[in-house]
């Protein structure tokens, strides 16, 4: 199941979100070894997981963590207008139709065809959540090879500056553009279920 919570406050008081962010703590700080805060030695939470942060979660029958994402406005305070200004070669964009892609996380736990799909299912329901709600672009920060991989799923990547080596690790800014074509370029690329999952909708005051 793919779910979309938004508007939400009280974190750890969902279940999705509790399994989202200890698999963000498992991913980010323990495998990536990021020096980003963590609640009760579980939970990577940070700054940015506030009201205004959507997130969708692909999850199994049980509940169970497989791929999340968080999408932040770009009229609010974000990661590349906050901490990677450097990496644009002008204005950071942004606009009510603009959201910026963060804490792309896929579940450590999975083999590699289950990770597969799970990437697959996130990346088309990042897609077709963007169509639905008039998105028309996507910022995101990457490393080198994420970026590489993310231009290979089909959709329109354009760079906003030149990779930058950055506490050891290169990395970019980008843009994704969506409209109403991006769904099917996904399909046509290999992401398998492009057109079809269904969605919670869920609001976490």
């Amino acid at each position: 199941m793919i779910h979309l919570i938004k508007g939400t406050r009280a974190h750890l008081e969902s279940p999705v979100l509790r399994n989202m962010f200890a698999a963000r703590k498992r991913v980010f700080v323990d495998l990536l070894n990021w020096k980003i805060p963590v609640i009760a030695g579980t939970y990577e939470v940070d700054q940015f997981d506030t009201r205004e942060a959507t997130y969708i979660v692909v999850s199994d029958a049980a509940g169970n963590h497989r791929a999340s994402v968080r999408l932040l406005p770009t009229v609010s305070p974000h990661i590349l207008d906050t901490l990677f200004v450097s990496l644009c070669d002008g204005p950071v964009p942004r606009g009510p139709t603009i959201f910026e892609i963060t804490r792309f996380c896929l579940d450590r736990g999975l083999a590699a065809p289950a990770r597969r799909a799970a990437r697959d299912a996130l990346v088309s329901a990042i897609a077709r959540f963007g169509v639905c709600a008039g998105i028309t672009r996507y910022t995101g920060v990457a490393a080198s090879d994420w970026i590489a991989q993310i231009i290979k799923f089909g959709w329109r990547v354009e760079p906003l500056g030149p990779l930058r080596t950055i506490e050891g690790s290169a990395l970019g800014a980008i843009a994704i553009e969506i409209d109403a074509e991006t769904p099917g370029l996904l399909e046509r690329a290999g992401i398998v279920g492009a057109l079809n999952f269904v969605v919670e909708v869920a609001d976490v005051a």
